[in-house]
């Protein structure tokens, strides 16, 4: 059973398991900020990201750029399988690039739907922070992340600079 669950840091092991599939100093879709997987090992840095990651929630200690963001971890069967990042509102950057949802699920559980149902449940936390029109990004070239967002209610709008941006309507009406 798919579940998303908060960051904690006593899954800190699981997570490096997880991270360290990607093959590569960060997770896209990941909210590292500017930490990278490497930094990251070290349990007392992780406990402190896990703990930004929650105060940023709350839009308390945001870096300069960000906006308040519920970080959220993949979990099927007690398994980390991915993150999945919801801004609860868009800057200029995020309006361009990122969207409202950013997810990350590590390559051995691809292909399995948890991108799919993951989205699906981060649109649901989008409708209870009061998000009429979510945006929803991915490269061009991603073929399967599209598909994730189509199967979402995604309506692609454009493709600038090689970014796919579909709007996802959350009112009941839509």
């Amino acid at each position: 059973m798919l579940e998303l669950v908060g960051p904690d840091a006593t899954r800190h092991v699981d997570w490096l398991a997880m991270a360290d599939e990607f093959g590569r100093d960060r997770i896209e879709g990941g909210d590292l900020g500017s930490r990278t997987i490497a930094e990251l090992r070290d349990p007392n840095t992780f406990a402190a990201w896990v703990s930004l990651l929650r105060d940023n929630e709350r839009g308390e200690n945001l870096s300069d750029g960000f906006v308040a963001c519920t970080s959220r971890w993949i979990v099927v069967d007690d398994r980390l399988v991915g993150s999945v990042s919801i801004r609860h509102v868009l800057n200029d950057y995020l309006r361009e690039i990122g969207g409202h949802i950013g997810y990350a699920v590590r390559p051995s559980e691809r292909r399995k739907g948890y991108a799919t149902a993951a989205t699906a449940l981060a649109l649901d936390d989008c409708r209870r922070l009061g998000i009429d029109r979510a945006l929803v990004t991915c490269d061009d070239t991603n073929v399967a992340s599209a598909t994730v967002i189509e199967r979402n209610g995604g309506v692609l709008e454009d493709i600038p600079n090689g970014k796919r941006r579909y709007w996802v309507d959350l009112t009941d009406e839509g």
